[in-house]
């Protein structure tokens, strides 16, 4: 989850620990508010990701773990 206070577009994107992008979640024009997303990752194995949420000027790389 993550709230923007300024509308724009905005972009989550996972990846790999090896860098490749394996999901695009969010790529559109939000306006100013607080947003949630789940990733269902049915195809993805347990593991280490990357997800860069893109919001404006801000941008934000954290990492998560998968398991299954």
């Amino acid at each position: 989850s993550w709230q923007t206070p300024s509308p724009g577009r905005q972009i989550l994107k996972v990846y790999d620990i090896l860098g490749k992008e394996v999901a695009t979640l969010i790529n559109e024009f939000r306006p100013a508010g607080r947003y949630e997303v789940k990733w269902t990752a049915e195809n993805e194995q347990s593991g280490v990701y990357l997800y860069r949420l893109q919001s404006g000027d801000m941008v934000q790389t954290k990492k998560m773990i998968l398991l299954k």
